[in-house]
This record gives C-alpha cells, sequence and structure tokens, in this order.
C-alpha cells in the first residue's frame, strides 16, 4: 500500500482548496448571471406566468397601454421647475478627504426640491459624464408609470450627452428623496441622491421652523447633509422645529433624541393619528424610509439628534444634555389613535400573495428566486391586495413598492392597535412577518425590492404589474439598462 508523504499530504490539501475555492467561485458568478441578464421584457418577464398562474399576455398584445404613453395630462397647475446635471467630481469633504463622486449639479446629496401640493413639478435631468447612464427614480412619490425613472422599464437609462424630462404633480404632502435607479446601488452610494420635499396647502402641525436630516454612506464615508461631521442647527429656545428625518444609506438606522421629548408626526410621507409625546425613545428608520418628528427646544441648552454610526445634529445653544442610556424602542404598532370611520376588519380582500424574503448562497431572494426569474404579482386596475411578507432571513429587508402606498395591517400576527400606518417602505427584521393592504390604483409596471440596495443587487427585486400595460424598454446587458445592479 502506497505510504502518503508530508508533501503529498499538503499537495492534495491545496488542491482540495483549490477545488473548493473555484466551485464557490463559479457559483458566485453562476448566480450573479441573474443579476445581468441579456434582455428581459418586465412587462412579460419571458412568457412567465404571474403568482396567480396565468401569463398576463402583455408581449403581444397589441391592445395592451404602454408605461411610456401613461402620463399626467397638462391642466393649469403652476409650474415648478428644476435643471439637475449628473457629473462626475472631485470632492473634498470637510474631514479633508478628497473623493471621486458622482453628483446633481456638483453636489452630493443633490439641490433640495421642494414643490407645494397640488404643483406639477417639472425636472430636466442631463447627463455629462456618467457613462453609464443614469436615472432619477422619486421615491415614495405616487405618479404616472412613465415617470418612475426605472432603467429599462419606464425609460431608457440617460447617457452622457443626453436628457430626459419627468413631469408629474405633486398631489401628496409629505418627505420624500430622489435617487438614480440606473445602477442604483453603486450610484446612490457614489452620491447621486437628494431631497424632496412636498410641502401641504395648509399645515396640519404648527411649528416655527423646520429642517431636513439626510443620512447617506458615501462610498463607505457617513454623511448627514453632506457632511462627516453632522450638522449645527440654530434654534431658539422654546420653539417648536419639524425634523424630516431621510435615510438614504442601505442600514437600518438607531435614531436618539436627547434634551427634550418630541413626537412622530409622520412616516414615509403620512401623517400619524394622534402621535403621542416619546421621552428617552429611541425609534429605527431603515433604508428608504423618512419620519417626521416635532419637538420643543428647552428653555436652556442643545437638542441632540444622532445616530448609531456617530452622526450628529446639534440644534440650539448652551450646554449638551447630560448623556443617557437607558433609552427604550419605539414600537410604531401601538402609537397613536386607531381611525374608528375606517377600521381595518372592514377591509375587502380581492387578491393575496405572499413573499418570502431570504438568502439562497449569494443571493437574496424572493420565495427563493432571483430577480428577473421572480413571477411578477399581476392585478388588475381596482383589486385590493394582500401581502404577507415574511423576512426568512439575510438580514434586514426594508421592502419598498413604486407607484403606490400600502397600510400595514399586523405584524407577526397581531394586528395593528395604534394609528394607521400608511407606508411605501416597510422594515422587516429577521423573523418577522407582516401583511399589508394595497390598493391597485395606479396603472403600470412597478417595481417592489429591498431598499438595502446591495440586497436587490443581490436579486431581491421584483414586479407589481398591472395586466394590459407594456413598455418599448428593456432590462439588460444588451440595452446597458440596469436598474437594481
Amino acid at each position: 500500500m502506497r505510504q502518503w508523504t508530508w508533501k503529498g499530504k499538503t499537495g492534495i490539501a491545496g488542491l482540495a482548496v483549490v477545488i473548493l475555492l473555484g466551485s464557490v467561485i463559479l457559483t458566485y458568478f453562476w448566480q450573479m448571471r441573474l443579476q445581468k441578464p441579456f434582455e428581459v421584457n418586465m412587462a412579460a418577464m419571458h412568457h412567465m406566468g404571474g403568482m396567480n398562474g396565468h401569463d398576463h399576455g402583455t408581449m403581444h398584445d397589441a391592445a395592451a397601454t404602454g408605461c411610456e404613453a401613461i402620463t399626467e395630462k397638462a391642466g393649469n397647475e403652476p409650474v415648478r421647475e428644476y435643471y439637475l446635471t449628473a457629473a462626475q467630481h472631485e470632492n473634498k469633504l470637510d474631514n479633508g478627504q478628497t473623493e471621486l463622486v458622482w453628483t446633481f449639479n456638483g453636489l452630493t446629496p443633490g439641490p433640495e426640491i421642494r414643490v407645494t401640493e397640488g404643483e406639477r413639478l417639472r425636472i430636466v435631468l442631463k447627463n455629462t459624464d456618467i457613462k453609464e447612464g443614469v436615472t432619477i427614480h422619486w421615491h415614495g412619490i405616487i405618479l404616472p408609470c412613465s415617470q418612475d425613472g426605472v432603467a429599462g422599464v419606464t425609460q431608457e437609462a440617460v447617457k452622457p450627452g443626453e436628457q430626459f424630462t419627468y413631469e408629474f404633480i405633486a398631489d401628496h404632502p409629505g418627505t420624500y428623496w430622489y435617487h438614480s435607479h440606473q445602477a442604483s446601488s453603486v450610484q446612490v452610494e457614489k452620491g447621486l441622491l437628494g431631497k424632496l420635499i412636498v410641502e401641504p396647502l395648509k399645515k396640519r402641525s404648527e411649528y416655527e421652523q423646520e429642517e431636513t436630516l439626510l443620512i447617506q454612506q458615501l462610498n463607505g464615508t457617513w454623511l448627514m447633509n453632506g457632511s462627516t461631521k453632522g450638522v449645527t442647527i440654530q434654534a431658539s429656545p422654546g420653539s417648536t422645529v419639524r425634523l424630516r428625518m431621510v435615510n438614504a444609506a442601505n442600514e437600518t438606522e438607531t435614531i436618539s433624541v436627547n434634551g427634550a421629548a418630541y413626537r412622530i408626526i409622520a412616516m414615509d410621507g403620512h401623517d400619524l393619528r394622534e402621535p403621542g409625546v416619546l421621552e428617552n425613545v429611541q425609534f429605527q428608520i431603515a433604508a428608504g424610509q423618512r419620519y417626521d418628528l416635532l419637538l420643543q427646544m428647552p428653555q436652556e441648552g442643545k437638542v441632540i439628534v444622532a445616530n448609531d454610526s456617530g452622526l450628529r445634529a446639534v440644534l440650539g445653544a448652551g450646554s449638551d444634555p447630560k448623556s443617557r442610556s437607558d433609552y427604550s424602542l419605539f414600537d410604531w404598532t401601538n402609537y397613536g389613535a386607531p381611525d374608528p370611520l375606517a377600521p381595518v376588519g372592514n377591509l375587502i380582500i380581492d387578491k393575496s400573495f405572499t413573499l418570502e424574503l431570504g438568502q439562497t448562497l449569494f443571493v437574496k431572494s424572493i420565495n427563493g428566486k432571483s430577480f428577473h426569474e421572480i413571477p411578477p404579482i399581476v392585478v388588475k386596475e381596482g383589486e385590493r391586495v394582500k401581502l404577507t411578507i415574511i423576512n426568512n432571513g439575510g438580514g434586514d429587508h426594508p421592502f419598498h413598492l413604486h407607484g403606490h402606498v400600502f397600510q400595514v395591517l399586523s405584524r407577526n400576527g397581531r394586528p395593528l392597535t395604534g394609528s394607521p400606518i400608511i407606508l411605501d417602505t416597510l422594515a422587516t427584521q429577521e423573523g418577522e412577518f407582516y401583511e399589508v393592504y394595497v390598493k391597485a390604483d395606479n396603472p403600470g409596471l412597478w417595481m417592489m425590492h429591498c431598499h438595502n440596495l446591495r440586497h436587490s443587487s443581490m436579486g431581491m427585486s421584483m414586479m407589481f404589474n398591472y395586466e394590459g400595460i407594456s413598455t418599448l424598454y428593456r432590462v439588460g446587458t444588451r440595452s446597458g439598462n440596469l436598474p437594481d445592479l
């Protein structure tokens, strides 16, 4: 019998390691191909039947309405116009670090867009030198399909030297944001994002001052309103301040408010009913979400709003509040008061779907499949839909639906007992499951995806499609339209 020498055994072990690593690498690239298909019609999904088991027939249906044809007809509403130019810039951050970033109008975050409820918003996007192309998605805004800004679904990516004009009526007041939806996991982290505020025609809360705080990760560096050091805000003693908070990073952020009690008056741009006073309470804001806070400045001293990554907004002057660690965690499922005129028990459900969010090897999956291999949800206009969203693992999955809002009905089998919660991005953590209610009232082709954009780039992205809606555009390497890469 042959005796293996030490060198021989080492050689075999080394070969086994090489084979194992080779298998892992091959599996990785085999699965990553799912995120870069050659060509996919997201309206027809390779003739794939929808989650209701029927082919929705938009590939060859001459009677289908094109997403690109669904627009908002001009009326007498006032128009507010902005110009946004996407370009590469070498920016020096306030920590002395120089970064090659992608900007709108030379800035990251880009210019704040502010419009009044009912105005028509017109934004002209120009691309100077982003060779992959860019788009703008208006996160949380209800608008026509053609204006949603998803490369390969609602438009072609805007290539260098080209431009595209977005136009829609800002009907819903609230806190929103915008970002590129071409190679979104790359382009957002490189800086292509900004704030979008729709002011109400009439104030729903009384306050003397309003500020917006946007948290982002720029090439891995944490910023608040573009600063690595946080922000300092002048605020008069005793004044009431509205803070609009936007999480444009990929991770769930835990926010503490020290120095004053506060109320959370809105989530994802939608007011909460009879919000109570919170003191010594932290809250978690998931990727893509927005929270609006109302607080009264103390007569003496500062208020500090901080995230768990070390960024701070310091409001007011004087001494810092005493540091503390005895916070409890905000539970939005029993906060505020229910609406007696809209009991959840009276909701009618026409269709129900279950979405299991998880991970398979290197892929983030929905119902065990990835991106364009996931059958779309297919609905008809007017249908009332219940989605059961289950987080089976792979981290936090803030699940975002384009073009719609939804009402959260329950968490982990328990109905909500507080204010109605209307969202466009649902924070889910491992082991949780939610039921949400969607009215199919905006015909189009709409993406649904995890707003940890790295997760969506790994496959956790699918479609919410209406019967009879088609698209001229294609996702894939052939067109160069890769919305969730």
